[in-house]
């Protein structure tokens, strides 16, 4: 038929004739066919491009065969890809890296191996392209064995494989063998050290992630992000705050992907002011508000104390998904609305959605922050009978608090007695926990020698023990106790509290002299020490677990840590204007009747968020009620 040969590739200049004027224009339409086919944006528009390729004899045509499989792929039909290429007769190399690439940008590792294990069956060799394509997303076992055919073939010195290397072993946590690809790169380019930034920042390595970073001639948002990131989730939300106000001189465009990871920060640190900017940031420079982003600023809003707004975010989400809700029940949780968490969880299942392990974390912190133990063992059962989930350390964890606080001791120590897990511990810390608050011996001294003979005690099992001794006056236990703990090496964390004033965060360490404004901080503590005594305020010296003078125990008492931060507050910021705390432990009974009056005193309130939970103070009450 005359359509068939209009289609005809000419034969090249080196094996036939020039092409004629009939053959120049079936080239031209054949180039044509290929152009449309890149330019095809639906799938619907590049299966109207197949069928005419059938129609005029083209489906086998090499080089428009290759275009419409690798087109397939990258508009979602992996399927058809598949299909396409398995018609193909003897593919090339070009066509089994194709093929391998679109399954690995999919994450589907197995199905790419695969098919490069049959390209070199079917003796075709790859090439550096196909060594690239292939250790996209390539787990760290299978990426080994496929350095050392890089290295057999010569393709490991190439810049993309060299990279797609070094990118292997850098997710699959070998920062040794990354780093040794990495100084060895006679060139590196801006992937290259994308890829190793990543790495450091992953796992741990800050420091020589700032060095790389900061020696880069070039930066991209996805530099700033994984720094940003890395200092986020390694507990250093100060340096994230700072990176990104580097980054905003620097004319870099954050992205959502730098307002989640920043948000975190303003969450880790309490720092509403600067949440609040990032928030209108979002608004004002055309970042999409969508559920992740919601989602994170319901987050940020409830660390930094603000459920007023975290609930007004959350209430603007569309279609929101289980992490939406989660974060949104486990905010009511950490505030002590133990109601409001309940509630919004009924709502989620009404909605038909299927709660997670987050979920149940949620509202069975909620019910310990209340002491809701029907409650709690009932949902708790739910978990596994009604929903499914099988319970988590976590979930034990919350059980475990909520009976010991509410002095259910014994039980607490049957249910982690009679766990199908391992207790942790971080469990048995809880449970020691409750011993300390009802004065159990007995059971608080077997924990710890439980955990000592396992080599699983830290600083808080001492600590924890100690004071039980310390409450009841064993002085000789207190001081063998720290005995032990200098013989381990093991320190007691320090009280730290922070507070942000105008956009800053200012951090306080118990009987802390470093702030430039101490001289006017500890003229108001002096002050403040008037209101209470005027008010009837006696320190509770009992809590002080040293074996000191009552003069000395109250002088510890005025210069916790969240005093000093409530002192600076009340200097630095407007009468009647709500201070925000956040400290690094539980706060003692002490702190938590001063801050009280403070709140009745001053007209102000007061919000702390310990490590436990949120206190609300208003006008001489607490909204945990003195249940914490």
């Amino acid at each position: 038929m005359s359509s068939t040969t209009l289609f005809t590739i000419p034969p090249s200049p080196a094996t036939g004739s020039p092409p004629t004027t009939s053959t120049t224009h079936h080239l031209i339409s054949t180039n044509r066919l290929a152009v449309l086919i890149d330019k095809s944006k639906t799938i619907s528009h590049l299966l109207q491009i197949h069928a005419v390729l059938f129609r005029h004899g083209l489906d086998h045509h090499p080089i428009l065969n290759f275009k419409l499989q690798r087109s397939y792929a990258s508009l979602g039909r992996l399927d058809y890809s598949v299909a396409l290429f398995g018609r193909t007769q003897n593919p090339s190399v070009f066509f089994w890296t194709a093929i391998i690439h679109g399954h690995a940008l999919r994450g589907l590792h197995e199905q790419a191996l695969n098919f490069y294990a049959q390209m070199l069956t079917q003796g075709v060799e790859p090439n550096a392209f196909t060594f690239s394509s292939i250790l996209k997303l390539c787990p760290i076992e299978p990426g080994k064995a496929l350095h050392s055919q890089a290295v057999k073939l010569g393709f490991d010195s190439d810049l993309y494989v060299r990279t797609g290397l070094l990118d292997v072993y850098a997710r699959g946590g070998d920062v040794v063998s990354a780093q040794q690809l990495f100084d060895t790169m006679p060139e590196k380019s801006l992937v290259s050290l994308t890829a190793m930034l990543t790495c450091y920042a992953k796992h741990g390595e800050l420091d020589a992630a700032r060095v790389l970073f900061d020696g880069m001639e070039e930066r991209d948002g996805v530099c700033w992000n994984v720094m940003i990131d890395g200092y986020t989730q390694n507990g250093m939300p100060n340096e994230a705050l700072v990176l990104f106000r580097r980054m905003l001189k620097a004319k870099a465009k954050p992205n959502e992907v730098t307002v989640l990871s920043v948000l975190s920060a303003c969450g880790q640190l309490g720092a509403l002011e600067s949440g609040r900017w990032v928030h209108s940031y979002i608004e004002n420079n055309g970042i999409q508000f969508n559920v992740h982003v919601g989602t994170a600023l319901v987050d940020m809003y409830s660390k930094c104390g603000s459920l007023e707004d975290a609930r007004l975010v959350f209430d603007k989400i569309d279609d929101k998904d289980v992490v939406a809700w989660n974060s949104m029940i486990v905010g009511y949780a950490m505030h002590g609305f133990s109601q409001e968490a309940l509630q919004l969880f009924k709502s989620m299942c009404r909605m038909g959605l299927h709660p997670t392990n987050i979920t149940f974390i949620g509202i069975l912190s909620a019910c310990g922050h209340s002491g809701w133990v029907t409650e709690g063992w009932d949902i708790f059962n739910k978990m596994k009978d009604e929903y499914g989930i099988e319970p988590k350390i976590e979930h034990y964890g919350c059980m475990v608090n909520l009976l010991g606080r509410a002095g259910h001791v014994e039980q607490a120590y049957e249910l982690v007695k009679n766990m199908n897990i391992e207790p942790d511990p971080v469990l048995w810390g809880t449970l020691l926990g409750a011993c300390r608050l009802h004065g159990n011996i007995a059971l608080g001294e077997k924990i710890v020698e439980l955990l000592v003979d396992q080599n699983l005690a830290n600083s808080g099992t001492y600590i924890l023990l100690s004071n039980i001794y310390a409450a009841v006056g064993n002085w000789d236990g207190v001081a063998r106790l720290r005995t032990m703990m200098k013989d381990s090496g093991v320190k007691k964390e320090p009280g730290c509290s922070s507070i942000e004033v105008n956009n800053k965060v200012h951090e306080f360490l118990a009987g802390g002299l470093n702030h430039p404004k101490r001289k006017e901080i500890y003229m108001m503590l002096e002050e403040i020490n008037g209101w209470l005594k005027s008010h009837g305020y006696t320190p509770q010296t009992d809590i002080v677990l040293h074996d000191i003078g009552e003069t000395e125990k109250e002088r510890s008492l005025e210069v916790h840590s969240e005093k000093l931060a409530i002192a600076f507050g009340l200097i630095n910021t407007q009468p009647g204007t709500t201070i925000k705390i956040v400290k690094n432990l539980r706060v003692c009974a002490d702190c938590h009747e001063v801050t009280k009056l403070i709140s009745k005193i001053t007209g102000r309130k007061i919000v702390v968020r310990d490590r436990n939970r949120f206190h609300h103070f208003v006008n001489g009450s607490c909204s945990c009620g003195d249940y914490w």
